[in-house]
Parts: C-alpha cells; structure tokens; sequence
C-alpha cells in the first residue's frame, strides 16, 4: 500500500499548498470582503472570478494534462513542455486581446456595462494564470510538491497583502498627502483585481526558469497529437466548469428583481457557497496529486486494484469533510458577514454536490488514460445541459435553491453516466457498496445531530455531542477497514522521529 502512502503525502502537500492558500483566504479575505464590499460589489465580484474560470479553461485549452499524457516519459518533457508553452503563449495572447477589445460588451452580459474594466484587469490575471499552468504541472510530474507547495501559498499571501496594502494602508497615508489623495474609495473593486493580478504576475516570474532554461522548440507533429488528446478535455473543462460557476449568472439574470437587486442576490448567495467550497478544495487537493499519478501507473498490471483503492480512500475523507463540516457550521458561518447568510441553509447539500464531483473526478480515469477524452466531452456536455436547462427553469421558480438542486442534480448524473460508461470500457474494481456505506453513514450521522439539536441542549454539550460523532465515525470505520495496526504503526514512526 505504499502508492497509497505516496498520494497521499502529495495530496497533503499539493492539496495542503492549495488548502493553505485557501485557507488564508477564508480567514483573512472571505470574512473581510464580505464586510469590506457591499453585497452589489460582492456580487460582481462572484460573478466575474465565475467568468475567470470559464476563461482559464479556453487559455490553457487543458494543454496541463496533455503534457501529463505525452510529457510523462523522461525522453519526451522537454519537447513536450517547448510545444505546448510555445503554444499557450501566443493562445494567451490572442485571447487577452480580444477581450480587451470587447470588454464592454461582454461586461454589459454579465453586469454592467460601466463594469468594462473589470473585464480588462481579468484578461491580464487569466493571461497570467495560463502561462503559469505548465511550470505548475511540471512541478506535479517530477515530484516536486514542496516547491509547488511554496508558490502557490506565496502567491496567496502576495494576494492578501496587495489587499490589505491597497485598502487600508494605501488610505492612511497622511504623511505622503499626494499619494493619498489619489486613492479612490468608490473605487475599491478594482483594487481587490489589482491585488490579484500582482500576484499573477509575481507567480509567472517565480516560474519563469522553467521557461528561461527551455530550447523553446517546436514539434509540429507532437502539438497536433497533444490537440487531438485536449480537445475533449476542453470540452469536458468547458462543460465542468459550466456545473460550477454558471449558478452565478444564472441568479444574476433569472431571479425576479432589478439587475442590480439579482447581482447583490448573487453576492449572498457565493458568500455562503464559499463554506461548501471546502469541499471542492479537498477534491481538487487529490486530484492535483492524483492525476500524474495515474498516468504513471498505465502500464502496471495491478494499476486498477490501484485506482480502485484510491478511490475509495477518497471516499472515506470525502464523507468525513461532510460530516465535521456540517457539524460545525454554525461555527464555520462567521467566516462570513452576517449580512450573507442569507443561504447557508443550503450549504449541505453543496457539500453533498461536492463529494459527488470529487467522485467524478476518480471515476473519470479510465476515459484519460485510454485515450478516449472523446467519452469524457459527451459525458460533461450532458451535465452541462443538464446544468443550463436546470439552472434556466429552476432557479426563476426556487430562487437559489433551484441553483443547488440543479448542482447535486448533475453532479450525481455524472458520477452514475461515468462509472457506468467506464465499466463497460475499462472496468475498475470499485467497491461501490462500501463507499456507499461510507455516504450513509455520515448523512445518518449528521442527521442525528440535527434532530439533538431539536432538543436545544446547552452548547457545550452540543459541542461534546458532535465530537462524539466525528469519533464514532473515525473510530468505527477503522475498525471495519481493519487500519488499525497500519495507523498505530504510522504513529509509533512519527513518535520515533521525535
């Protein structure tokens, strides 16, 4: 079980890096943006990082995971790596003009039409972001996550200072009144951009060696092979991130108020999202580990026993993220203002939505690593329309209810349409009746703690009563899974290093 051991060391330090970073942003910037900007700003916000992310997919066209496919073996990095930066570089390009150009336009679709500016900062961020996408991958597929690790959180806190800097330093500044007189409170959105696209920036140069130390060769014949494998991975990207972020524009158009009014709706409602995120983090944690390691596993004879076990492992964490996060959140909530926990009640079944994508992604494998992304498109595109139609006659009737249902609703689609396809294709041993298991219990749980809390104990002894529960559900299952020795022996080594 030493592969399990492996990821999931890199998923702690890939998944930590991406945690860590996160994490800082929850404590530090989530609670302070949810105060600092009015729910209109906040809105805007939401909606156009929901933007990005549809973005980043065209810019880096999923050319990550073709490197990981043709990229894997020692003879083929560096060509590999030359294409496809070769190739982004002039992508990054293009596109960033093009929205520059167009940035009213496209403000006017998703806000408003003063909004153009933001366009433009995104088409700097994103266009910075895309040519950092390879170095980041090259970095998961030699093994290096401390240095991943590194970047990734100093990106963050470069992040957080920008903001801090621009907002509340950048005003204070009585002993240099010139300076200070050209700050701009109505203004403060595009300094939180600003602080961003500083960070972007700073990234691609703590990444540039890659780039400097590349031959910067082209291989013609190699890039049309890397497009043939990315294309479908484009559209599953495209149509992925369709499941994800369009909840924001739909709410922004569909729900019965003013523009504005729906823009400020849209701001509550990702404000509470931002608690279920917790859960994509951790699937997005073991994916950025886990999707080198299965390429390298191809040509293994027990290589599916080992998709198998991992996916399970995943299992496990996945529903114990369920349980202690919504155990505690009514503690976790005032990581948000007040003022936006207007849709918290929802928060659980994101939760829920969540674990099912992360699910998604494990089963998702067979189709990568037998070269049949063409299966994967077909598969994403039908969530995708399952997210727009749900989205488009759901949400105008339940308001933001309608968007969640429509979430869980397609993530469990794709898990069933995925698992299903692969099995007929590349069948992997899944223990799905276990992993099942895993689900009921932890909803049984969390739903035992709903109704003690029917009884309004004293809170410590709610609290007492909640650890209790995330202990039976550890203590429970190792025992069932028979980890006990395995876990007493890691500690006994832990101990001994000491």
């Amino acid at each position: 079980m030493s592969y399990l051991k492996t990821l999931a060391k890199e998923t702690v330090i890939y998944g930590g890096s991406s945690i860590l970073a996160r994490a800082l942003q929850y404590v530090l910037l989530t609670p302070y943006l949810t105060r600092k900007l009015v729910n209109l700003d906040y809105g805007r916000h939401a909606i156009y990082y929901a933007l990005a992310a549809v973005l980043i997919i065209l810019f880096t066209f999923r050319f990550e995971t073709a490197f990981f496919r043709y990229g894997h073996k020692k003879d083929q990095l560096e060509r590999s790596f030359s294409t496809a930066s070769i190739f982004l570089l002039v992508l990054s390009i293009l596109y960033a003009l093009v929205l520059w150009w167009n940035s009213p336009s496209i403000a006017s679709l998703f806000t408003l039409e003063e909004d153009a500016r933001y366009v433009r900062w995104f088409a700097l961020i994103i266009a910075a972001d895309a040519l950092a996408a390879l170095p980041f991958a090259r970095l998961r597929l030699e093994n290096r996550p401390l240095r991943f690790a590194l970047i990734k959180t100093i990106s963050m806190l470069i992040n957080i200072a920008g903001v801090v800097v621009l907002l509340e330093l950048w005003p204070q500044l009585h002993f240099w009144p010139s300076l200070m007189e050209l700050y701009n409170p109505d203004i403060i959105l595009d300094y939180v951009f600003l602080a961003n696209l500083a960070a972007s920036v700073i990234t691609l140069l703590l990444l540039s060696p890659y780039f400097l130390k590349t031959s910067w060769v082209f291989d013609f014949t190699l890039w049309r092979r890397m497009m043939r494998y990315s294309w479908p991975l484009l559209i599953v990207g495209l149509a992925g991130t369709i499941n994800l972020v369009f909840d924001s524009f739909f709410l922004s158009w569909f729900l019965p108020g003013t523009e504005e009014e729906n823009i400020a709706e849209t701001g509550v409602y990702k404000a509470c999202m931002r608690i279920a995120i917790l859960m994509n983090l951790i699937s997005q944690a073991y994916n950025y580990a886990a999707e080198p390691f299965f390429f390298k596993q191809i040509e293994m004879a027990d290589a599916r026993e080992k998709y198998a076990k991992t996916a399970q492992a995943f299992a496990w964490v996945g529903c114990f993220a369920i349980l202690a996060i919504g155990l505690n959140l009514d503690i976790i909530k005032y990581l948000i203002d007040d003022s936006k926990w207007g849709a918290l009640y929802l928060v659980p079944y994101m939760l829920l939505a969540y674990f099912f994508l992360g699910m998604y992604y494990n089963f998702a494998v067979w189709y990568k690593v037998t070269d049949r992304t063409i299966y994967g498109a077909i598969i994403a595109s039908a969530g995708a329309l399952l997210t727009l139609a749900g989205h488009r006659w759901l949400i105008p009737i339940f308001g933001a209810s309608g968007a969640v249902l429509t979430t869980l609703s397609c993530f469990l689609s794709l898990v069933t349409l995925t698992y299903w396809w692969g099995q007929k294709y590349y069948p992997i041993p899944y223990n799905i009746r276990r992993m099942g298991h895993y689900l009921l219990s932890a909803l049984l749980l969390f739903f035992l703690a709903r109704v003690f809390e029917q009884t309004d104990p004293p809170m410590p002894v709610l609290w007492l009563f909640r650890l209790t529960l995330l202990v039976v559900y550890v203590w429970v299952w190792i025992r069932l899974e028979g980890a006990g020795p395995a876990l007493r022996s890691a500690i006994q080594q832990v101990l001994k290093r000491k």
